[in-house]
């Protein structure tokens, strides 16, 4: 069993007395449908009754007519022979958005059975052009995360040590390689559990083993661009963009990401507006996300100071940029290659994401200063943040910010243990970047 920290807010909405069909979107294959039938379902609920849109599209024909929630439940009893307990059973709509009229009976449900526990699921919610806004509690499932992972190798020490942000040489040497395992790997479920499950004493065939699952699902997210994208020229394009992303990554300046660069991508295509339709349909299908630039001085909110041409464009899951990238287990593991620096801000953005992040910002200046994250904690305080993927941690741009900004904190993230502070510099291992992150943008009482 893979636990997922997502599950701490389904039970926190179970224990509401009234509460809004909850749904849960994200990617293909991150998930969703394990987590809310296996990890929540069945530990919280007499029995979850499920429909499945894509398994079986016939039972679309259950909400056709009226949306009313008792009708609806009468027919799904009909068609299913069971009975539902509304106070002790679970109601799950599987991939919902093969099913518009059951999206739409979401709102009948909030307004007619708001102590019921519906729901649902979806993976190209994003592509809809008709949604029930206000009336579901959204939920967004990424990969997992790197503690995800960690708890997926069942070492309650290692785990405990890595939630309470210990540092000590047996823990940095555990979680250090963890991490190099992790950026091969990514948080694929299926490829998480080949990579645990499998023998690692053979472990040039169990790479090929988490390759192979990772090829079948690039190989499945492009067969979806041609089902879901309104034209084959357009799901062409996305492929294009889609298979770019580790290019656009690699091209570093002094070791930190590059913006976004629109030429050569798509042949006769050059602009931000001729690439915007395959980078948004990335981006509502959650494959892709932003990292916008902030090039004044930031302020509180940062989202008023974005340009949208301006911005750096991630992958969802870093196991599948490796293999887009075609590097392998053993380089990674030696960090034996070029543009390593991607890696680490991928990796540190997907973090962030994890979190409940929609998208992270950076920092350029006109004197080439690259600064790789900046994070708005609770209180407003813009955090500057430089990631380094080794252990040399000469932060020059870090250095020009702090000087010419003054902010009264600031992270560096490297492949040294860290710990120490610099006035209002502290330097942590890169493993934690979720940790401090957390405690930046969520306040904790006392």
């Amino acid at each position: 069993m893979m636990e997922r920290t997502k599950l701490r807010k389904l039970v926190a909405w179970k224990d509401q007395k009234q509460r809004m069909p909850l749904l849960l979107d994200g990617a293909r294959q991150v998930g969703k449908t394990y987590l809310l039938e296996k990890l929540f379902g069945e530990r919280y609920f007499k029995k979850v009754v499920k429909l499945d849109f894509l398994e079986n599209p016939e039972l679309c024909s259950i909400f056709v007519g009226s949306k009313s929630p008792d009708h609806i439940l009468n027919q799904i009893q009909i068609t299913l022979g069971i009975d539902i307990d509304p106070g002790n059973d679970m109601v799950f709509f599987d991939e919902i958005g093969e099913c518009q009229n059951a999206l739409d009976s979401l709102k009948f449900f909030q307004e007619q059975r708001p102590e019921m526990y519906v729901c649902a699921s979806g993976s190209n919610l994003g592509l809809l052009t008709s949604f029930p806004v206000g009336k579901v509690d959204e939920l967004h499932l990424h990969p997992m995360s790197f503690e995800e992972f960690v708890i997926a190798h069942n070492n309650s020490h290692l785990t405990e040590a890595f939630q309470t942000g210990t540092r000590n040489d047996i823990v940095h040497s555990k979680l250090w390689s963890l991490l190099l395992d992790y950026y091969f790997v990514g948080g694929m479920p299926k490829a998480v559990s080949t990579w645990i499950s499998g023998d690692k004493s053979r472990i040039n065939a169990l790479s090929n083993d988490v390759r192979q699952v990772q090829q079948a699902l690039i190989n499945g997210y492009i067969r979806d661009f041609g089902k879901y994208a309104p034209r084959k020229s357009t799901a062409m394009h996305i492929e294009r963009v889609y298979r770019n992303i580790p290019t656009q990554l690699m091209k570093e300046i002094d070791g930190s990401v590059n913006r976004y660069q629109f030429s050569k991508v798509i042949p006769k295509k050059n602009g931000y507006r001729d690439l915007q339709g395959p980078i948004e349909y990335l981006m509502k299908t959650r494959l892709g996300s932003k990292n916008y630039i902030i090039e004044d001085q930031p302020r509180s909110p940062l989202k008023i100071q974005i340009k949208e041409n301006r911005f750096k464009l991630f992958l969802h899951d870093i196991g599948l940029l490796h293999c887009l990238a075609d590097i392998s287990y053993q380089e990674i593991k030696l960090q034996n290659f070029d543009f390593k620096g991607y890696m680490a801000e991928n990796f540190v953005h997907n973090e962030a994401l994890s979190l409940g992040l929609e998208q992270t910002y950076s920092w350029h200046s006109q004197h080439m200063a690259e600064l790789e994250f900046l994070f708005k904690r609770y209180d407003g305080e813009i955090v500057p943040v430089e990631v380094k993927s080794g252990k040399r941690t000469q932060a020059k741009s870090l250095k020009a910010y702090i000087e010419r900004f003054n902010p009264k904190l600031a992270y560096k993230f490297t492949a040294n243990i860290g710990g120490f502070r610099d006035g209002s510099l502290q330097t942590l291992p890169l493993y934690y970047a979720a940790y401090y992150i957390d405690h930046l943008i969520n306040p904790v009482d006392g």
